[in-house]
């Protein structure tokens, strides 16, 4: 019985389970995922910082000129526009015209006023003769009222003629030459009146002067365009009547085209004018222009304001301030004959510029990349 029982199986105890890994194999490509985001963050951290040195520029930038509001000298009624909306013109070429007609009668008022001028002219040396003679017998009639008071004088002395005469003749002489004085101002007066008989006489160098004030008028009817430009945003018709001054067409001159590119003031940093710039516009796709750097803005209005004489502080509403950009001014290389003709006033433009030459290894890697974003931008 012993012997039976001791050949029974004995129980086996069941092995205990592993431990479970799953959660550290679960650990170890989260680890990877943010030591790959913290990488990625640190790197374009330094890309931001090296580029913003090495290759400033902005994706941004803007197709400027100067913009002329054309206006006439003289006001008058349109009569004729020679022109059309987007019309490419010339230096000379004819804007519009202003009814010539009220100007045509002042340049002929002008001239009678001339004419009457140099009647007058004539007059006036009429009148100088006539007081030179006046002089003339003044001063002979005191010349010989002091020969009669001298005379009388010694009579008087040697008692041939009375007191009573020699006190009339003396009369006689203070009256002479007091005429004499008068006469000799009469005829200083109609001198100065009438000055030289030539340009320096005041009155015709006045009615010269009208005359080509008007005559001058009269030109100033034709509007022309000022430069080689182009004529845009026309609003203008036969029968408007313009004012001087006021503007009759918007015109963009064509004489002085560059890009505006706005930088953060930390990307000036090795800005300099003269560095060399690289250009993509948009309504050229695919194409890279070269430039340079011509000037950097001296300063911008940051929206300051004043209240009662004193700035007015403007409350933070921004945890970040944001950047304060200046204006870069960028020019073509080879002027206007380079310039391509699809780019419009306030077209985009994306500029990268080469600071020290544009040998840093930064600068040509976003030269690159400016170079595929440039092929890229046709698409969009």
């Amino acid at each position: 019985m012993a012997l039976s029982d001791s050949t029974d199986p004995v129980p086996m105890t069941p092995p205990a389970p592993a431990p479970r890994t799953e959660p550290a194999r679960r650990r170890g490509p989260a680890r990877l995922v943010l030591l790959g985001l913290l990488v990625l963050i640190a790197g374009i951290l330094a890309w931001t910082a090296a580029s913003d040195h090495y290759a400033p520029g902005t994706p941004r930038g803007l197709v400027s000129a100067n913009v002329a509001q054309i206006a006439p000298r003289v006001s008058g009624r349109v009569v004729g526009v020679d022109t059309e909306d987007n019309a490419v013109l010339q230096a000379g070429d004819p804007l519009f015209h202003i009814d010539p007609r009220p100007l045509e009668l002042a340049v002929e008022t002008a001239r009678a006023r001339l004419a009457q001028v140099a009647q007058g002219v004539e007059a006036s040396s009429a009148q100088i003769e006539a007081a030179q003679a006046q002089v003339a017998q003044a001063r002979v009639n005191a010349e010989n009222a002091r020969a009669t008071a001298e005379r009388t004088a010694s009579l008087f002395e040697r008692g041939i003629a009375s007191e009573a005469a020699q006190q009339q003749a003396q009369t006689a002489l203070e009256a002479a030459e007091a005429t004499l004085l008068a006469a000799e101002a009469s005829a200083e007066s109609a001198r100065q009146q009438l000055g030289a008989l030539d340009e320096d006489n005041p009155q015709v160098r006045a009615a010269e002067l009208a005359l080509e004030q008007a005559e001058y008028d009269l030109l100033s009817t034709t509007v022309r365009a000022p430069t080689f430009g182009v004529v845009t945003n026309l609003h203008l018709g036969v029968g408007q009547y313009v004012t001087a001054g006021t503007t009759g067409v918007t015109f963009i001159s064509a004489d002085a085209v560059w890009i505006t590119a706005d930088l953060r003031e930390n990307q000036l940093v090795n800005v300099e004018p003269g560095d060399r710039a690289t250009l993509v516009f948009d309504a050229v796709p695919g194409r890279v222009f070269e430039g340079r750097v011509e000037s950097l803005g001296w300063g911008i209005n940051p929206g300051r304001t004043e209240a009662g004489g004193l700035p007015v502080n403007a409350p933070a509403t921004q945890w970040f301030e944001p950047a304060r950009r200046m204006p870069v001014r960028i020019v073509l290389e080879g002027g206007m004959e380079s310039w391509p003709m699809q780019a419009r006033l306030g077209g985009k433009v994306g500029v990268l510029i080469h600071p020290d030459g544009g040998g840093h290894f930064v600068t040509r890697v976003a030269a690159l990349f400016q170079r595929l974003g440039g092929v890229l931008s046709g698409i969009y």
